[in-house]
């Protein structure tokens, strides 16, 4: 059974001596919960500041949030850690991207700026943007359950991401003109088959509308942990991609509903 889903605001519930508490949650957040009606009896899913997953029972909802533990939870471990690097796409398709990814599973979200990006974000726009998208990542990362709320990172150049893509067990580089034999499965079986980590992190690239450049595609994969790999005969939207790739990663590893590893 699943409930509304809350991240606490720097609350430990180990460190509760009451039996019934307060639930400490942002203004926003907090504001969330009113508009729901939540009531006495109902029960909400919360993750606290310690990562720990709890089931409340909410035993008064008239000036804010009081609970008690109804039940500690056993967190669902993703089988992967995915960082989303997004070429910067115009108009709200950001949003969207970073709202379906987050809903699909990423962790960790880096807006790409390449050579044929429309959108540009100089350092004024930059500061609202970051905010607007973390909110979004915030929002969607409750919507859908989620144990973790995805960071969204500044806005890299492809230079410096590929000084950030060195951190990373494999990454996969989503190109257009790959040949169709470069499988995210194959390429994931060439970085991990062999290898014994048990949460391994992995970067997906997309580029924005119009695609990475070649030369921009070499320096991202110049790197042995890096690969160029294909999404398949049709030429996917920047937006549609964005969700396509991790989603793909995600059920290669073992998640999104899969019974086994694709590699």
């Amino acid at each position: 059974m699943s409930f509304h889903h809350f991240f606490l605001d720097g609350q430990i519930i180990a460190e509760e001596t009451a039996r019934e508490f307060p639930v400490r949650l942002s203004a926003e957040d907090a504001k969330h919960a009113r508009v729901l009606r939540l009531s006495e009896g109902e029960h909400i899913s919360v993750v606290d500041a310690a990562s720990d997953y709890f089931e409340l029972e909410i035993t008064s909802a008239h000036a804010g949030l009081v609970a008690r533990i109804a039940q500690h939870l056993d967190a669902p471990q993703a089988p992967a850690s995915i960082a989303l690097f997004q070429g910067l796409a115009k108009g709200d398709k950001m949003d969207d991207i970073i709202r379906h990814a987050t809903e699909v599973g990423i962790d960790e979200f880096v807006p790409l700026s390449s050579s044929r990006c429309v959108m540009k974000l100089d350092a004024k726009k930059a500061k609202s943007k970051l905010a607007r998208w973390q909110a979004i990542a915030h929002s969607a990362a409750m919507q859908s359950g989620r144990m973790v709320e995805p960071r969204v990172h500044e806005s890299h150049t492809v230079k410096q991401a590929v000084q950030l893509l060195r951190e990373f067990d494999c990454v996969l580089v989503c190109w257009e003109e790959c040949p169709s034999t470069k499988t995210i499965a194959a390429a994931l079986e060439q970085a991990l088959g062999n290898a014994s980590v048990d949460k391994p992190r992995i970067a997906v690239v997309v580029g924005p509308e119009g695609g990475l450049s070649a030369d921009e595609v070499e320096a991202l994969t110049a790197s042995e942990n890096a690969w160029p790999v294909t999404l398949g005969p049709s030429i996917l939207r920047t937006e549609t991609a964005g969700i396509v790739a991790p989603a793909l990663v995600l059920y290669a590893c073992g998640g999104m509903g899969a019974d086994k590893k694709g590699f």
